[in-house]
């Protein structure tokens, strides 16, 4: 995103001390927490909980970050018959998205499910070609109760947001949810700017926590962007000339 400065700065504090709860824990799993967004112990729980929601069980389509902890949430997609999309890290390509088709994928889903998988299997597609998406899993740094969420810095997950909603892929029914250990959620207000997205669904190993509809960007705040963002990823430059 475009500079700013004052939400962005308050940001990286919460990243630091969530990083370091994690670490002092020894929860964070290889190859540790600080700079991404972290794999934790209980992964996997938290997956299972995702699953056992009506959210979960309605929907077809799945818009999942690549990261490693929410590897267990892609392959109980894959496993229950659920496309799955991936973005193409920092949405370099003119097709940003790698497709997931379970009936059409000749490996178990756990292979499938890696990022090295998604990128030997998945099919690369544009985001014209991406049908409705029922469910977005996200990563996050940091959540409240509330469903704010702070992410591991860049911007790329609320653009991915902004496109897939600029596009009508994502809309009111569409649910956000995201995995986290219960040290990521925080008891603070979280530093928040208007391209930023909130979440449905707050799931940890040993429970869910539902938040109130709130705070969903109607699309590309283009005066967030820069032109150098903008010439960076094709699909923004094509929309830019529309």
């Amino acid at each position: 995103m475009a500079d700013l400065p004052e939400p962005a700065d308050a940001k990286q504090p919460v990243r630091e001390h969530v990083w370091e709860q994690l670490r002092s824990a020894k929860v964070a799993r290889f190859p540790g927490a600080r700079g991404r967004i972290p794999n934790f112990t209980g992964a996997e729980a938290a997956a299972r909980l995702l699953t056992s929601r009506p959210e979960w069980q309605r929907a077809t389509t799945v818009k999942a970050n690549p990261d490693s902890p929410q590897l267990p949430v892609r392959i109980a997609a894959l496993e229950d018959g659920k496309t799955v999309y991936m973005a193409v890290p920092r949405l370099r390509d003119e097709h940003p998205f790698l497709k997931l088709d379970p009936e059409r994928l000749d490996v178990p889903p756990r292979r499938a499910a890696s990022i090295r998988g998604a990128h030997e299997h998945g099919e690369p597609v544009a985001v014209d070609e991406m049908p409705h998406v029922d469910l977005i899993v996200c990563g996050t740094v940091a959540t409240n109760r509330h469903g704010a969420r702070v992410g591991k810095g860049g911007g790329f997950s609320d653009l991915e947001f902004g496109l897939a909603v600029q596009t009508g892929i994502v809309d009111d029914d569409t649910v956000i949810a995201t995995t986290v250990h219960p040290l990521q959620i925080v008891d603070d207000e979280l530093p928040e700017t208007p391209h930023d997205f909130r979440v449905d669904l707050v799931v940890t190993p040993d429970e869910v926590l539902s938040c109130p509809r709130t705070n969903r960007p109607p699309g590309i705040l283009w005066d967030h962007l820069d032109d150098r963002k903008i010439t960076a990823i094709p699909v923004l430059a094509a929309l830019a000339q529309r």
